[in-house]
């Protein structure tokens, strides 16, 4: 069983803007004493939905452990262009609470089907313009197989089941939500 940690509480739900700092549990294993062949370590998710920039160092390390292998990531950044057009951002908005939840519920299927030890999902919200980073999605393993499996699903379904939208701006003044076409959720034209 996994320990949960969710940041949002350090939001305000009107705004979607940070209170404080979210705090993130010191360390997830204990050593004291203990040869490292021994090391008892508990599974954690660690979700985080921020207006602040995303550090992949900051998400990398937290889901490092001596009883993995493998690290693996998925990083999503702000491209320049979309179908022609020069992108100048993207603005996030989520529905908090059901995001968190369908965040967790993503983070239980993953433990249902890998033997994964942590993972991390970090998204940003409000703008974030080309170049920096808008998700990263971390989870370590024994072994490069399971981590790598567990990340491209997770990508996948968190963009067919949170409800996090996307709007791009474009450098002509204008505007566009984003249907998210892998989203199950959607309305169909």
């Amino acid at each position: 069983m996994s320990s949960l940690e969710i940041s949002s509480s350090s939001y305000n739900q009107e705004t979607k803007l940070p209170l404080s700092p979210p705090l993130v549990e010191d360390s997830a294993f204990e050593t004291f004493g203990k040869d490292m062949n021994e090391v008892e370590e508990k599974s954690k998710d660690i979700i985080k939905l921020t207006s602040e920039k995303l550090s992949i160092d900051e998400v990398s390390r937290l889901v490092i452990s001596p009883l993995c292998g493998a690290i693996s990531l998925f990083v999503g950044i702000t491209r320049n262009n979309f179908e022609g057009k020069k992108v100048i951002s993207l603005e996030y908005e989520a529905y908090l609470p059901m995001a968190e939840n369908e965040i967790r519920k993503i983070c239980i299927d993953i433990r249902q089907k890998w033997p994964v030890r942590h993972i991390a999902v970090f998204h940003r919200l409000g703008l974030v313009p080309v170049s920096e980073v808008s998700i990263i999605i971390a989870v370590s393993s024994a072994h490069r197989a399971a981590a790598l499996e567990a990340v491209s699903y997770a990508i996948d379904t968190l963009k067919a089941r949170v409800p996090i939208w996307k709007k791009e701006m474009y450098e002509e003044s204008s505007s566009s939500w984003k249907r998210n076409k892998e989203c199950f959720w959607a309305t169909s034209d």
